[in-house]
């Protein structure tokens, strides 16, 4: 972990906190297989052990964490199978999602992506990838919850929580990034154009181009260890 700190609210602390080591592990200040310091955590934070212990039972009931009996917590460290199988179920979720959002969606709605995906290309032009992807993740949740469906919807996100960290890292290649940029452009239009079978095909391509960016990165860091 860096060495910066963010002191948090006291209200609706183990809330606070979870979002908190959500982000440090979706960014990258928490990595995959990383054991958890109470200690350090807690004056990181600024909070006690009580609500920061509620945290690490949110976040592994989430999937983020793995709670090892007398040994702690630790971040979860997906393997390249998880990941496979991950992201074919989440393509499939996010084609049929989008395939139920072209039917549902109102002119108020695409109005209000297209300005989050002005504020996300911003965030792109920036270099700046914790903005773009805090927005990126708006915009797919703003998605699945157009498509209306309470099932599909809770799958998802507990699906994607898990997916969360490889899907940011998915993005430091300049080239997949800017690639990422163009197809959500073209699932906007697909919205727009109420398009359904294209918006799924958008989607689930977008899924499998991510997928494979993860899978080439973990290689690579497989290469560089070994």
């Amino acid at each position: 972990m860096d060495g910066s700190s963010f002191p948090i609210a006291r209200s609706s602390l183990p809330e606070a906190a979870a979002e908190r080591l959500r982000t440090l592990i979706i960014e990258g200040g928490l990595q995959p297989g990383a054991k958890l310091n109470e200690r350090e955590l807690c004056e990181r934070l600024g909070v006690s052990r009580t609500p920061l212990r509620e945290a690490f039972r949110m976040l592994a009931a989430d999937g983020l964490l793995v709670q090892l009996p007398n040994r702690g917590a630790q971040v979860v460290a997906l393997s390249p199978d998880d990941v496979r199988d991950g992201f074919e179920v989440m393509a499939a979720l996010e084609g049929l999602a989008g395939e139920l959002a072209v039917a549902r969606v109102t002119d108020n709605d695409i109005a209000d992506l297209r300005a989050l995906q002005a504020e996300m290309e911003a965030a792109h032009l920036q270099h700046d990838l914790p903005a773009y992807y805090r927005i990126n993740r708006i915009i797919h949740d703003r998605l699945n919850a157009i498509a209306g469906n309470a099932v599909l919807g809770q799958t998802y996100r507990t699906l994607n929580a898990r997916l969360h960290a490889l899907r940011f890292r998915s993005n430091l290649n300049r080239a997949k990034w800017d690639q990422a940029v163009a197809e959500h452009r073209s699932m906007i239009a697909a919205l727009a154009a109420r398009d359904g079978a294209a918006l799924r095909d958008l989607l689930i391509r977008h899924l499998r181009a991510k997928q494979q960016a993860v899978l080439a990165s973990m290689n690579n860091q497989d290469s560089e260890i070994l």
